[in-house]
């Protein structure tokens, strides 16, 4: 698409379409994949090395059942180095669902005359806030629909607020953002208000299929480069914590992953720092939406879409919605999944005023998981995971956690697990049920016993007794 195409719009200082849908497909097209030549790309993500596009494409064309259980092991080995047990949890705050787009498989498009339009008032997101709060929600993402109204000052005065909202020990610690495209100094703005990461989806890097499902009339389907350009402008304002993603369910699933390990490159390549998340959630159905059918994902697709994402790009954060049911995901979280929500409503005022039933059409789409908070924690807990509620790296300006990770031995063990454990110890002590804080318990006292390090455990079993004992609560290294 050419500059002179996008008229009243304001792109990155070097914007372009770096996604050649040709390229892509010709790479998907390739001879099937030498076992061997799988097995050497395996090792090389192992050694925490990122794929290239032409590599990743080799993983998706690998169809014998033996390479395929080879490189989901190789994705639960790589996760199991580079993020250990933790799970980092969070919660998603839908702040308005006016929208100017049309997007054919959403539940919030412009068109859609049964949706029940809405807009939390100050009031509104005080209460949902705090509601989330005496859950043990430590971090939020914001949910706006793209709408003139939901700007860059109104999404900074949300964000303030939210911040603002503590109830007993309950504070927001971390606001992240799923909104518009904004131009640079909109994102200054934003940024300005202390926002997490800022995330924008492309849904499709096909263009074809981008045109398709986002009609021409609206901002999204004239302006396929703005949007692919948003995050660019992002970086450009400052905000060094971006997510990107697609919706997968709208074209061929292995196109969309060689899309997003491209956009991960560019933005290494432009920015020296990849996407701090990526997400895949799958289409999921909407009220008053009939929804394609053509390029479903299957479970077992599913499987290896992560495991190949998380081997194609080993620093990135993983996001698993609850889009999916719960069997689901707790069968693929294993393959690289590094943060899930738990406890989510995304119907507008829902954790208040829904009372655990789900209204199609106060919604953008059908959840697929909506067990309580609780309940995720402790069958995470007995699965052998640590849920994590931790900001700390954020607030202590450790940006670019994820490199921090990638690349520096010992980092998890240092900062990640015992800041994990802390979060754990505050929700135990403030919000777990018993039989969540019995299982918590053991867990903490496990993984404190597995510590080399005696200074760091003796100072973190300090830490701990603050916690229980003095009421003392956001400890962390």
């Amino acid at each position: 698409m050419r500059l002179s195409t996008l008229p009243n719009l304001s792109l990155s200082s070097g914007a372009r379409d770096f996604i050649d849908d040709a390229r892509l497909e010709g790479l998907l097209g390739g001879p099937a994949s030498e076992p061997a030549v799988v097995r050497d790309l395996i090792a090389k993500s192992l050694a925490k090395e990122v794929l290239s596009t032409e590599e990743t494409a080799v993983l998706l064309r690998a169809t014998d059942p033996e390479l395929i259980e080879a490189i989901l092991d190789g994705a639960r080995r790589l996760k199991n180095v580079v993020y250990g047990n933790r799970i980092v949890l969070f919660a998603p705050l839908y702040i308005g669902n006016d929208c100017v787009n049309d997007c054919l498989y959403c539940g919030f498009r412009r068109s859609n005359r049964a949706a029940v339009r809405r807009t939390l008032d100050p009031g509104d997101v005080a209460r949902q806030v705090t509601a989330l709060e005496q859950q043990g929600h430590k971090r939020l993402i914001l949910v706006f629909g793209e709408h003139p109204r939901y700007d860059a000052t109104f999404i900074a005065e949300t964000v303030r607020q939210v911040y603002g909202v503590k109830f007993g020990p309950g504070e927001i610690r971390r606001v992240n953002i799923n909104a518009a495209p904004l131009d640079v100094d909109g994102y200054r703005l934003v940024h300005s208000a202390g926002i997490g990461t800022y995330q924008v989806f492309q849904e499709t890097y096909h263009h074809a299929t981008y045109a398709q499902y986002h009609p021409e009339n609206t901002r999204k389907g004239q302006h396929y480069l703005y949007r692919l350009d948003a995050l660019d402008r992002a970086q450009e304002a400052g905000i060094d914590d971006v997510g990107i993603g697609a919706l997968f369910g709208l074209y061929d699933w292995r196109f969309e992953v060689l899309g997003l390990v491209t956009h991960a490159l560019h933005m290494q390549e432009r920015f020296g720092v990849g996407p701090h998340t990526i997400s895949f959630p799958r289409i999921q159905p909407a009220h008053n939406v009939q929804l394609p059918g053509t390029w479903t994902v299957s479970d077992a697709d599913f499987m290896r879409l992560i495991a190949i994402l998380r081997l194609a790009v080993p620093y990135t954060g993983m996001i698993l919605t609850a889009r999916e049911p719960a069997a689901v995901r707790d069968t693929v979280m294993e393959f690289g999944v590094s943060q899930i929500d738990a406890g989510s409503r995304i119907e507008l005022g829902g954790y208040t005023e829904a009372e655990n039933a789900q209204h199609a059409e106060r919604e953008q789409f059908v959840l697929g998981d909506v067990r309580h908070l609780d309940e995720v924690m402790g069958e995470l807990i007995g699965q052998g995971h640590l849920p994590s509620f931790c900001t700390a790296c954020y607030r202590l300006g450790r940006t670019g956690e994820h490199f921090m990770e990638f690349a520096i031995p010992g980092f998890i063990k240092k900062f990640c697990t015992p800041n994990g454990l802390l979060t754990l110890q505050e929700y135990l002590v403030d919000y777990a049920s018993e039989a969540t804080r019995a299982a918590g318990e053991r867990l903490i006292a496990a993984e404190v016993g597995r510590m080399e390090d005696d200074s760091l455990r003796r100072e973190l079993e300090q830490r701990l007794a603050r916690i229980t004992g003095n009421g003392e609560r956001d400890l962390y290294f």
